[in-house]
């Protein structure tokens, strides 16, 4: 099934075939395009509505693969009803499929049937990161031995160089905690969802790992990755948090393979 005569008209009117023959896929309301035309030149429009049925079946699938929790918690009938009119919304802007879905989350808290799940769009967001950090380039994260052979009086000044992998998604909700628990095989444990949860999403080897991130470590981390020498990141983080801790802090996220490389913020 192609454009009919797209190989007979002028190369300069090809886009404007292609742009029809893609631009109804999406919108099954859209009449078949009359550029289509099946052998020796008929309509095709009954073949044209099963490929537009497998290209929006197929763009469903990608985001219950990408969005498993999200599926979980909802349950495959309402995923799929949302993911359709998402992707009746949002037609796919690269040719990666992995890449679709960046707007699902935002979707999905606009969506009117998911109003009586507010955090349900931190958790897409959280899976989002998750993929994100998978597909992130490889570097070799930040030894405990080499921050430990920086000189006391130079740490201060000490700016951090992020891991390619790491995200935070902060949450107003338990989102971590709803993920983690509709991310794993087995009965999801309930969750109280009203307790706001920052999630570190890193992969310092193979495996992505998401944790919960203390209080301020959040406001403290975001502050590093922006290029923030570390004690200004550390009275940030003590601004939210008074009760920040910062020793324990530094231990987490050079467990956690937060970063890959360190240097002197103030140079002698």
């Amino acid at each position: 099934m192609l454009p009919a005569d797209i190989s007979s008209r002028d190369p300069r009117e090809k886009p404007s075939y292609g742009a029809a023959f893609s631009g109804a896929l999406i919108d099954p309301e859209r009449a078949t395009p009359n550029c289509v035309a099946g052998p020796n030149g008929k309509t095709a429009t009954k073949r044209y509505n099963i490929y537009r049925n497998n290209v929006t079946v197929s763009l469903i699938e990608a985001l219950a693969s990408i969005y498993p929790a999200v599926q979980r918690i909802t349950g495959a009938e309402f995923f799929r009803a949302m993911a359709r009119f998402h992707v009746r919304a949002n037609p796919p802007r690269s040719p990666l499929l992995f890449e679709y879905g960046r707007d699902f989350p935002d979707f999905i808290e606009r969506y009117e049937y998911a109003q009586s799940v507010p955090w349900l769009g931190d958790v897409a967001r959280i899976e989002r990161a998750w993929l994100d950090c998978y597909h992130a380039a490889d570097a070799e994260p930040l030894s405990a031995t080499a921050l430990g052979s920086v000189p006391a009086d130079r740490l201060a000044k000490l700016v951090f160089q992020p891991h390619p992998a790491v995200r935070i998604v902060c949450s107003s909700f338990s989102s971590v905690s709803i993920f983690a628990a509709n991310r794993n095989v087995g009965r999801a444990a309930p969750v109280n969802a009203v307790d706001p949860e920052d999630a570190l999403i890193t992969r310092p080897g193979q495996d992505v790992a998401v944790r919960h991130l203390p209080a301020g470590g959040a406001a403290f981390l975001t502050r590093l990755i922006e290029g923030t020498p570390l004690a200004v990141a550390a009275s940030a983080a003590l601004e939210v948090t008074p009760s920040f801790d910062l020793a324990a802090n530094i231990v987490g996220m050079i467990d956690a393979g937060v970063f890959a490389t360190i240097k002197d913020g103030d140079p002698r």
